[in-house]
């Protein structure tokens, strides 16, 4: 049996997970979950996501999943919403670059271009 303590504990991490996904107002990072990114292995992009996030304590940041974004050939795909600029959507994102593009993109503000649609499509 768990304490008082451990159970509240466990309550503010999840809603802390919670609202890093449920926050509309700040820069939106969306994975593409549809079968199709499954399969390409969009589930561990998105734990590494959450977790670098998570670990930076970035609270501008929401991680969310959305279906199939139409390009099954180039998943998992992650597409980063940010306001008042163009969406950047990354491509055959793996883990590794999920934690560059925390670093680079969100962090820095600077776009990690050679994961990008635009230069995979060169």
């Amino acid at each position: 049996m768990k304490s008082l303590k451990d159970l509240e504990e466990i309550r503010k991490k999840t809603l802390d997970s919670i609202n890093m996904r449920k926050d509309e107002e700040s820069t939106r990072v969306v994975i593409g979950m549809a079968t199709c990114g499954i399969a390409a292995g969009a589930r561990p992009v998105l734990l590494a996501f959450m977790d670098e996030i998570g670990k930076r304590n970035l609270q501008h940041v929401t991680v969310s999943q959305t279906g199939c974004i139409g390009m099954c050939k180039l998943e998992p795909i992650v597409e980063i919403f940010e306001p008042n600029k163009e969406k950047v959507t990354y491509v055959k994102m793996t883990p590794e670059k999920a934690v560059r593009v925390v670093n680079d993109h969100l962090v820095n503000n600077r776009i990690v271009t050679e994961y990008t649609i635009g230069n995979y499509e060169k």
